[in-house]
């Protein structure tokens, strides 16, 4: 009798497409930083591009995992509330259309999450929480903005540090509790964080830097990008690993393997 245990596919992440026009044409893209930041993490990811509603649930079907990715464009502020404040800014509002309702169908699975950047206000604006449109317009809070015309190595070099909730799930996830130090290339931030997240991290001037969902799930969310040169980054290694952890988790909970 052969009893050597069956082998188990990599977990698999979703990874949403942004929506780009190149020339003339439409296209779905996303950032290699985050495919490399997925296969890092142990899982094979799975790029997505725009889903119609009915789609949600199967693709969802397929996942062990979500990673939501940062980009240049920004939730429509219509989500909470207000107007466009600066029309020069990109929007996206295709990937609003899928992300947005996709988001709280995850934290109801229980599955593993890692939103990063634009995901990271996503995750606020899904769950019923608001943006700072102009986060360096607002007292008492810096600009987090990189400058762009620097060469893209300082724009995404240390910026400032963040201060790690004791006991959080992101603390837990690094493996210390003291402070660490994160790039910073956003305009945008958090205003009301919706109801039920927790505060994971702050930046000095009192900015929300990271939060998770409150659950026990393995579901956090930041806003400065681990993915950038992560696996030179102790601190981006730590926390991929763990969503990665994660996910395998998820996966073998509820696939196990077929004999």
């Amino acid at each position: 009798m052969n009893c050597t245990p069956p082998s188990r596919r990599p977990p698999v992440v979703l990874v949403p497409a942004c929506n780009r026009m190149l020339g003339q044409h439409p296209f779905h893209v996303a950032g290699q930083k985050y495919v490399d930041a997925v296969r890092l993490a142990g899982a094979l990811p799975l790029v997505v591009p725009a889903a119609a509603p009915e789609e949600l649930d199967a693709l969802l079907d397929l996942a062990d995992g979500v990673l939501l990715t940062g980009s240049p464009s920004n939730v429509h502020p219509s989500h909470f509330g207000e107007s466009v404040r600066d029309p020069a800014l990109p929007l996206d509002p295709v990937r609003d259309d899928w992300t947005l309702p996709l988001i709280p169908r995850v934290i109801a699975r229980g599955m593993p999450l890692l939103a990063i950047c634009r995901g990271f206000q996503e995750v606020n604006v899904a769950l019923g929480g608001s943006l700072h449109q102009a986060v360096l317009e607002v007292d008492g809070l810096a600009d987090h903005r990189a400058r762009g015309t620097d060469p893209v190595e300082v724009q995404y070099g240390p910026a400032h540090p963040v201060h790690l909730v004791p006991e959080g799930l992101m603390a837990r996830a690094l493996g210390r509790p003291d402070d660490i130090t994160v790039n910073s290339v956003h305009g945008q931030g958090v205003n009301r964080l919706a109801d039920g997240l927790r505060v994971e991290a702050r930046a000095p001037d009192g900015l929300v830097e990271a939060f998770s969902t409150g659950t026990a799930a393995f579901q956090l969310a930041v806003q400065w990008h681990p993915e950038w040169q992560a696996a030179g980054n102790p601190v981006s290694v730590a926390l991929l690993r763990a969503f990665g952890l994660a996910c395998q988790d998820y996966r073998d909970l509820h696939r196990p393997p077929s004999r």
